[in-house]
């Protein structure tokens, strides 16, 4: 097997070339992204623990009350974060839900276009099938090197790698929406003469909602299974003191802050589940 061996194919060096080259030429466009990520993330940072955390702990709630109508739901979501200041991890949470609504933030922002673009163009979908399935495929400890490599250490390389993992959920979620729309609804808008505007915007969004909600709920859940791999690169939030229980071999710390993350995962989930019509 040593001819095989010997023209090995130099996926290595062609990337370790790529980023090298990128370092060298586009320093200043990566300098300027985690300026901008970096001023995003202390902006959303400052308006979760600079109030009151009662008050933030109130608008959650108020919030879940708007999108569910259940008092149940509220009940829950209030209790959770009564948990977890009860538990001493109030900073830690603002700080993974500030890499999560940032990550949501660009990954719905870019994610539902892209879907929306896919749909009516099915060999864009077919181009972009295999890039999709490679991003949520490839390990995602590898999205950690040249993250690093650009953007240092910090919350920005951390919330990029969360939005080249979750990224794929909105686009294929938006996608399927959009592309089962009933057949006999769009054939009635146009028989009335919709543009292709009010096609979409009357007809296929308001039929895609529940699968673009869906693709929300699932950015939060993917985003929120990232940050114990993003305090790797150094990012703040619930991830740290997971690390550091490793790092300790202490179980109690380990389970006591693994804990914490379920209880926000179950309070997201419960807050942003779509109802049944």
């Amino acid at each position: 097997m040593n001819w095989l061996t010997d023209r090995k194919i130099p996926v290595g060096d062609t990337a370790r070339l790529l980023f090298d080259w990128l370092q060298d030429n586009g320093a200043w466009f990566f300098d300027g992204l985690s300026d901008v990520l970096e001023a995003g993330i202390d902006g959303i940072l400052w308006a979760f623990q600079t109030p009151p955390a009662l008050l933030i702990v109130a608008l959650f709630v108020t919030l879940t009350w708007v999108l569910q109508r259940d008092w149940k739901t509220c009940l829950l979501v209030a209790l959770g974060f009564l948990f977890i200041l009860n538990q001493g991890y109030w900073e830690e949470t603002t700080e993974s839900l500030t890499l999560v609504l940032s990550a949501c933030v660009v990954c719905m922002g870019v994610g539902v276009p892209i879907g929306i673009a896919a749909a009516h163009r099915p060999r864009l979908y077919a181009g972009m099938r295999p890039v999709l399935d490679l991003m949520q495929t490839l390990p995602t400890f590898v999205y950690l090197i040249p993250a690093i490599v650009f953007f240092g250490i910090g919350m920005v390389p951390g919330l990029l790698a969360t939005v080249v993992f979750v990224l794929p959920a909105p686009i294929r979620l938006t996608y399927l929406g959009v592309v089962s729309t009933p057949k006999p609804l769009t054939e009635a808008a146009q028989a009335f003469g919709a543009t292709p505007r009010q096609l979409l915007w009357k007809v296929e969004l308001p039929s895609a909602l529940p699968q673009i909600m869906a693709g929300l709920n699932q950015t939060i859940m993917l985003s929120l299974s990232m940050v114990v791999i993003a305090a790797l690169v150094g990012a703040d939030g619930l991830g740290v003191p997971v690390v550091r229980a490793l790092n300790q071999v202490n179980a109690a710390l380990g389970f006591e802050s693994g804990f914490v993350i379920v209880v926000v995962a179950i309070m997201l989930d419960r807050m942003l589940k779509v109802r049944s019509r």
